[in-house]
């Protein structure tokens, strides 16, 4: 459920989730790294076709989110990627909303660029282990920032979602292990067979 619908969040809650969505989409564009276009619409593709494929799981459903390998590869770059990829899905396939639309992408993107700050800055001195490792740390972060995200969003807005807050919580767990395992896979193979893909030394600026 990183897809929150119109109708369920408070007005404060709104009106916070796309004021940090504008001033992240605001630094973003200016530290904007044009030569990750191309990767950055390879992923925000995957991350569209990624989240329509969800696993029921418990009183909501997950679906991989990716921000975190977003995060690790595109820096701040991973900001615009996934609010294009959320307008897109809001757009043709209902998810999420207009409304919530800040919401959802402060879920999503705040934890990219948190996983980008604390952890890219460690990929030009990593080696195969320590490669897997970060990249298991920003899948594992990512899904549970967000899952955080989520469940705040939903507490804030009233004692009624209280209990689906705690539940969703609990939930992205098991998502977090499959993304660790799968994140730091991606880094691995990425190291391995195309390192410049991984900007070594390219730590993103605050």
């Amino acid at each position: 459920m990183a897809h929150i619908p119109d109708g369920v969040l408070s007005a404060p809650v709104l009106i916070t989730g796309a004021v940090v969505s504008v001033g992240l989409l605001a630094v973003s564009l200016r530290r904007l790294d044009y030569q990750a276009l191309p990767q950055a619409a390879v992923l925000a593709a995957t991350f569209f076709v990624a989240s329509l494929i969800s696993v029921p799981l418990g009183p909501s459903s997950v679906h991989l989110l990716l921000n975190g390998l977003m995060g690790l590869l595109l820096g701040w770059t991973a900001v615009p990627a996934l609010f294009v990829a959320l307008v897109l899905q809001a757009a043709f396939f209902g998810f999420g909303g207009v409304l919530v639309l800040g919401v959802n992408t402060m879920n999503m993107a705040l934890p990219a660029v948190l996983c980008a700050l604390v952890l890219r800055p460690l990929l030009p001195r990593a080696g195969p282990r320590a490669m897997f490792l970060i990249g298991a740390a920003a899948g594992a972060a990512g899904v549970m920032l967000t899952g955080t995200c989520v469940a705040l969003s939903l507490g804030l807005s009233g004692e009624p979602f209280w209990p689906a807050a705690k539940a969703i919580v609990l939930i992205y767990i098991p998502l977090a292990l499959v993304e660790a395992l799968m994140t730091g896979t991606v880094m691995s193979f990425l190291n391995r067979v195309a390192p410049e893909l991984v900007l070594h030394g390219e730590a993103p600026h605050v």
